[in-house]
């Protein structure tokens, strides 16, 4: 099997997704049971959780409340986001995104698309610290509320967001933002903060610096992952290539003999089915979807088609259209029939759950071993994987593949500052690095309790206990 380039394979995928998307992006297909939109206003977007570590709930207005969230379920307006020990990160059709970081909540009261095709989106800071990266994308809204205030930042800007009671500080840590006071505008230029004064209406206080927070780190790193994803989109002329970033980092094309060219996740040996692990999530007015707890889970179950090929395994496919919510993507098996995870065929009733499990395998994951180890696990397809930390994963995947498992050394760091200072706060989500540590970094062995798996908790898998490798056939459904 030969593997192909990820700038050829992410430039096939952006041309092909492009024109799968924008079919779908039409005002007739409404994902929830709200009043129309005006005219030529569509409620099609494509936002989700795209990632999820430790305890974080997500009312996806299915009238159920806060649930469990986990790592790609989609974002529907009026949703609402809230931490508690953990984090989340959101992800936009552009690559942009929004973090929040412990005892947080976010609402979305706006995500819509115009009639020319530009995105109109409305993120409501209720409580607690928001980061906001915004990319180039010229003529998308996007609204920061909190308080009374409302504030449309431009494209390339890059903000925190610290709301409590009393008061609201912005800090602005690229781009310009325009704050419209009692006394008119104000530019706050980047490494500025102003502070806004929630129980009056107060002129805002302009500071000319900006503080380090404990998680300036962990927004600054997930930011650079994310710009790293929007340069596989421009390469492609495509300004949608959404997930790509994922798929290229976990997992390759590969020309297969008699199946043509195929994606497939790292460390999937011939045994491992893409739907032996999800959930299915209930949508009002949109059913059930499917969600993936993969890392790279979004795209692959959105789009295109998985088939598979003999002695290969599963392989993925782009091709035909998008699938928004309704995403049960084809697949087919020769000789066979594809993988099927039933979907629940009625509603949730009143008190049951609108999530349901599916865990027809255990579920594997690769996982931080010891203080100074991590190991890679044959099956378990990037699960527990953090995101573009441990280098290059195709030679530990094969090894995986071969022995059942692979490992590499690691240390772990505190939380730094922007400014690269350490930094402590609790919560604060603590680094992976591949290699020995260096003189100036301390190992933070007890810190390996923040390090949770790239879909965070989730109700819907188990895990794989000690050194536990999946063996044998795949199933049949």
């Amino acid at each position: 099997m030969a593997t192909i380039s990820a700038r050829a394979a992410s430039a096939c995928i952006s041309l092909l997704f492009l024109a799968a998307t924008l079919p779908a992006q039409t005002p007739s297909a409404q994902t929830t049971d709200q009043a129309a939109p005006p005219s030529g206003v569509s409620k099609v977007r494509i936002v989700r959780l795209s990632e999820v570590k430790g305890e974080v709930q997500l009312d996806r207005d299915t009238g159920r409340g806060f649930e469990p969230a986990s790592a790609n379920l989609p974002i529907v307006e009026h949703s609402r986001l809230r931490t508690a020990t953990g984090v989340a990160e959101v992800e936009f059709e552009d690559n942009s995104t929004l973090r929040i970081t412990p005892d947080s909540i976010v609402e979305f009261p706006q995500l819509e698309r115009l009639a020319g095709g530009a995105t109109a989106s409305s993120v409501h800071v209720i409580k607690g610290m928001a980061y906001v990266s915004l990319v180039k994308t010229q003529g998308n809204e996007f609204n920061l509320l909190f308080g009374q205030q409302k504030l449309q930042l431009p494209p390339s800007s890059h903000i925190r967001l610290h709301v409590d009671e009393s008061e609201a500080k912005l800090a602005v840590l690229d781009g310009t933002v325009r704050i419209d006071g009692p006394s008119g505008p104000t530019d706050v230029p980047r490494k500025k903060t102003v502070t806004f004064h929630l129980q009056d209406q107060a002129q805002p206080t302009l500071a000319k610096d900006v503080a380090a927070e404990a998680f300036d780190s962990w927004d600054k790193n997930a930011a650079g992952y994310h710009a790293q994803s929007a340069a596989l989109s421009a390469f492609g002329s495509s300004p949608y290539a959404y997930g790509v970033g994922d798929m290229m980092y976990y997992g390759s094309f590969m020309n297969v003999g008699g199946c043509g060219s195929m994606w497939r996740p790292y460390f999937a040996s011939a045994a491992w089915d893409p739907y032996s692990n999800g959930a299915w999530a209930w949508y009002q007015g949109a059913g059930y979807s499917w969600v993936s707890p993969y890392p790279w889970g979004w795209t692959p179950y959105h789009y295109g088609s998985w088939s598979y090929c003999s002695g290969a395994g599963w392989g993925w496919q782009p091709g035909g259209s998008w699938n928004g919510l309704n995403n049960v993507v084809a697949s087919s098996l020769k000789g066979g029939t594809g993988p099927i995870s039933l979907r629940p065929i009625a509603p949730p009733r009143v008190g049951e759950p609108t999530l349901t499990a599916v865990n027809l395998k255990p579920l594997i994951q690769s996982e931080v071993a010891s203080a100074d180890s991590f190991v890679f696990r044959k099956d378990s397809a990037g699960m527990g994987i953090p995101r573009d930390t441990l280098g290059k994963l195709n030679k530990f995947s094969q090894l995986a593949i071969n022995r059942g498992t692979a490992t590499t050394p690691i240390y772990i760091s505190a939380p730094g500052s922007a400014d690269g200072r350490s930094t402590s706060s609790a919560g604060a989500p603590s680094s992976l690095h591949r290699g020995s540590a260096p003189p100036s970094s301390t190992n933070m062995s007890s810190q390996m309790g923040s390090l949770t798996n790239g879909s965070g908790s989730s109700t819907m898998s188990g895990s794989a206990s000690g050194s536990h490798t999946a063996s044998g056939s795949g199933h049949s459904h």
